[in-house]
């Protein structure tokens, strides 16, 4: 009996003290919340944000501010929001390099993203296109691993910087071919597509989304897309996988928050992007751009980021690629 009395007097000194964050929770937010994204504006990430942010705030009855901390493979956005305070007024809109970094970049922070970071859902999935000034004599992935193996370094690509997965995905892309490529990384995929569109450089991964413009205006044209499959938007162009049989590679991005952030206020934000996400309009804008929009909560981004944390693992074991 005094066993149940002392543990029942526990119980409820516990529901004490949970009850005001519980009530706090309930009454959040009561400011703006701040969406980092670790890009500079003018690219897809930023874009994307920019997109699902006010149909947030209906939900959420708060305005959302979009700040850019580019910069250092993402690291410079992501450390920020890692180490904030974890009330669900500051967010990460995370990426594909959260999985990167740790293999490829390991210098940099966070270094552990599902324990520094909490997810709240997933925002996109985008597949990359290679387009190339109509400067360079190639129309084909052949032809263009022909042009770099003829004067090595002599092809300049941009990226969104170094350790972006637009980098990467073209490191990959020449290990696999025996070519070497000359790199030239910028703070975002904006500036690297102002390059692009005057020539200054010859080629880059983007989404359909971010170099459409480009290739519709005729200044590029598309060669290879580096997903597994042809892209539905673009049947004619080949997959990489044509040429360099188990080629994939994609680009994410989700919501996170930082750890520790209650699990109330997580499933508000979930709420609020699920909405933003599933928009009839938005989806069918972004599935005619090739990005389309996911839907899911905690769990679904979670996967995303563990399974692609264990394909760059790996893929630093194979190719001993790493980013100084």
């Amino acid at each position: 009996m005094t066993h149940d009395l002392g543990r029942r007097a526990l119980l409820a000194a516990a529901a004490a003290l949970a009850a005001p964050r519980l009530a706090a929770a309930q009454a959040w937010p009561t400011r703006p919340i701040t969406i980092v994204v670790p890009y500079a504006p003018g690219g897809g990430s930023d874009a994307a944000v920019r997109a699902v942010g006010p149909i947030m705030e209906r939900v959420l009855g708060q305005p959302i501010v979009v700040e850019n901390r580019a910069g250092a493979g993402t690291s410079i956005g992501s450390t920020y929001v890692a180490q904030a305070r974890p009330d669900g007024y500051t967010l990460l809109a995370g990426a594909t390099p959260l999985a990167i970094n740790p293999a490829l970049q390991p210098q940099l922070t966070p270094k552990e993203p599902m324990r520094e970071l909490a997810p709240i859902g997933p925002m996109y999935r985008s597949i990359f296109v290679l387009h190339v000034h109509n400067s360079l004599p190639a129309t084909t992935l052949a032809e263009f691993f022909a042009l770099a193996k003829a004067d090595p370094r002599g092809i300049t690509y941009g990226s969104a910087g170094i350790g972006s997965l637009n980098h990467l995905a073209v490191e990959l892309l020449a290990y696999r071919a025996g070519a070497q490529l000359e790199h030239v990384p910028y703070r975002g995929t904006g500036p690297a597509l102002l390059d692009l569109r005057s020539g200054r450089i010859k080629a880059m991964f983007t989404s359909l989304l971010e170099g459409g413009p480009l290739m519709q205006e005729r200044i590029t044209r598309p060669i290879a897309v580096s997903s597994k499959e042809r892209m539905s938007q673009l049947p004619d162009v080949p997959a990489v996988a044509e040429t360099l049989p188990g080629f994939d590679v994609t680009f994410w991005q989700g919501l996170f928050a930082p750890a520790g952030t209650p699990a109330p206020i997580i499933a508000r934000l979930a709420e609020a992007l699920r909405a933003g996400t599933s928009d009839p309009a938005l989806t069918a804008r972004y599935v005619e751009q090739g990005t389309p929009l996911l839907v899911g909560g905690p769990a679904e981004q979670a996967k995303l980021l563990a399974d692609d944390t264990e394909v760059w693992q790996r893929v630093a074991r194979e190719t001993n690629l790493r980013i100084d």
